[in-house]
C-alpha cells in the first residue's frame, strides 16, 4: 500500500499533537504537586507560629538605593 502525501502529511500533524498532548499532561502534573506541596509548605509554617505575618526578608525597602541594599 502507498502512503498519499496527505495522509503522512496527517499522521505526522497526529503524532506531533500527541506528543504535544503528553507533554501538557506532564506539566499539568508537576504543576499540581508543585501546589499541593506549598500549600502543605504554608501549613506547615503557620502550625510553627508564624501565622499570617510576613517574614522580615519580605518588607518592602522604600526609599532604598542600589548602593544601599549590597547589589553591585
Amino acid at each position: 500500500m502507498s502512503w498519499s502525501q496527505e495522509e503522512l502529511v496527517a499522521a505526522a500533524y497526529a503524532v506531533v499533537f500527541v506528543f504535544v498532548l503528553v507533554y501538557v499532561a506532564i506539566i499539568a502534573a508537576k504543576l499540581a504537586r508543585l501546589q499541593r506541596e506549598t500549600a502543605e509548605l504554608v501549613e506547615m509554617a503557620r502550625a510553627r507560629g508564624g501565622g499570617d505575618r510576613a517574614p522580615d526578608y519580605a518588607a518592602p525597602v522604600s526609599g532604598a538605593r542600589k548602593r544601599d541594599i549590597g547589589a553591585p
